[in-house]
């Protein structure tokens, strides 16, 4: 086995330990020279391409449209509205000059003291207030709504327990922020793009979500309500991987953004911001990858067909290639990215781990030998399984292969979410299971004292309340008193 997955933390040994590893192996990213901020590099950034791709589609579908706002915000922006400052002030990153200079003694250089902002600036944890300081000079009518507005952007949360895609100072992300003309219309936009959220992560990312509301405790701060989906990683923990958030008129009236309705009055608009983050990177390489390395969706991968040739002379070389010329072509064509790697510099095996570690989903192997039998070997990274397939009409059969290891994976994921998903009763159960891990859905009276106390003791959280719970009359676990749902409780990243 190439030297590259020699080292690989098994995930029965040290789970963390094997997500940090895989990271590095894999060349997704690397730790940077910034303290908490990482490298993304082109590997790990071509998977990430291809989610921002599929989303801006699915964004643009319902009509949102792309800009970009100012890095900086100035410090008084994020004082309007008091419930969003409270929630990022901890994390915020702060300029205060604009100008360095050499150091008098020749030591390099210094912040220059007569450079000092009038106003400090705070690089955007968030854009909210930048954006709604904007919106008040675009929305003056109802027929300026609704407004649909995403950008593509990095922001920076000032994180001291960093974990590279999962938790970072500096990620990329998108953030849309949406003002409508009633408080029913931006609330259905907060669900739909919940609902956009939901069908990317199952469609493409291959990853089950539960999708449900947040608590009080759990809401971003300024909104009135914030809907999540809830993701279970293989080590049972939960991973926040979207949200949406409902923001009711809060900014609004925060940046005075009023417009003049159907009825000849003044009204403050309403809103929704949503987004999604490089976290679903993390998402996507703790769902489903194993000891060997990656396990990519074939909707995401950058490559997901390699083709690699076995020879001993240039001649066979040269009937391989003249062999594999049209199956790039075809493959092409029927818009599947394939790599055909002849490089003479790596050894046939080491190619093999290579491509293994980086979850390439579907491997061809063709030969002298094959050319001859009329066949070419064929392995799926997703169970490792190799065969011997005929040559003739191998496009479609790779087609077919793609399309049943995005299924396959995706029931996996979920098979494994049905069964690390428990109904208990009592606090004693609760406690017990929680160290194992998984979704735990029991029984919450509503009220955050009783949710603060059970994170304290358990270091479990309310991860949601989802959308589709059945009502159920039963008591809190906790406190004896009534409750007329089961909530979602685990712990997360």
């Amino acid at each position: 086995m190439a030297i590259e997955i020699k080292d690989l933390t098994k995930r029965s040994d040290n789970y963390s330990q094997w997500y940090n590893d895989l990271v590095i192996k894999a060349d997704l990213a690397e730790q940077s020279a910034v303290r908490g901020c990482m490298v993304i590099k082109p590997y790990g950034y071509a998977i990430w391409e291809k989610m921002q791709q599929q989303l801006d589609k699915m964004f643009k579908e319902t009509g949102v449209q792309n800009a970009y706002f100012p890095l900086l915000i100035p410090k008084s922006f994020l004082s309007r509205e008091a419930e969003h400052v409270e929630g990022f002030a901890k994390e915020c990153a702060v300029v205060t000059h604009h100008r360095l200079m050499n150091a008098p003694d020749g030591s390099g250089v210094v912040v220059d003291p007569e450079a000092r902002l009038e106003e400090e600036l705070i690089i955007r944890p968030t854009s909210e207030t930048i954006i709604w300081n904007t919106y008040r000079n675009w929305i003056n009518s109802y027929r300026d709504l609704p407004l649909l507005i995403n950008q593509w952007a990095n922001v920076m949360r000032w994180e001291m327990r960093t974990r590279m895609f999962l938790r970072t100072a500096e990620f990329l992300w998108q953030e849309g922020h949406t003002a409508h003309a009633t408080k029913e219309e931006a609330q259905e936009e907060a669900i739909r793009m919940l609902n956009v959220y939901s069908d990317f992560a199952e469609k493409y990312m291959a990853v089950p979500v539960v999708k449900g509301v947040k608590s009080a405790n759990e809401r971003f701060a300024g909104a009135l309500e914030t809907y999540t989906i809830e993701a279970m990683m293989q080590d049972g923990k939960a991973l926040q991987s979207g949200t949406s958030h409902f923001l009711g008129q809060n900014f609004a009236k925060a940046f005075d953004v009023k417009f003049v309705n159907k009825e000849n009055t003044l009204d403050y608009v309403w809103a929704t911001s949503w987004g999604v983050s490089t976290r679903l990177m993390g998402a996507l390489i703790m769902t489903h990858s194993d000891d060997n390395g990656l396990v990519l969706p074939p909707k995401l991968a950058p490559i997901q067909v390699v083709i690699v040739p076995i020879y001993k002379t240039q001649d066979q070389l040269d009937e391989i290639n003249a062999k594999v010329d049209p199956i790039v072509t075809n493959l092409r064509n029927m818009g599947i990215s394939v790599k055909y790697d002849n490089a003479d510099n790596k050894r046939p095996g080491f190619k093999f781990a290579d491509y293994e570690l980086k979850g390439v989903p579907v491997r061809l192997v063709l030969g002298a030998r094959d050319i001859a039998n009329g066949t070419i070997e064929i392995m799926r990274r997703d169970t490792l399984e190799k065969s011997s397939t005929s040559l003739e009409g191998i496009e479609d059969t790779v087609k077919n292969l793609l399309d049943d290891i995005q299924a396959n994976i995706f029931k996996k994921a979920l098979d494994f979410r049905h069964k690390m998903t428990f109904k208990v009763d009592t606090y004693d159960e609760f406690k017990e299971q929680i160290e194992k891990g998984g979704f735990i859905l029991a029984h919450w009276d509503g009220s955050p004292e009783t949710e603060e106390r059970i994170k304290e003791e358990t270091k479990a959280t309310i991860r949601c309340i989802p959308l589709d719970a059945e009502p159920e009359d039963g008591v809190d676990m906790l406190t004896g008193k009534p409750s007329k749902c089961r909530v979602v409780f685990a712990r997360n990243y």
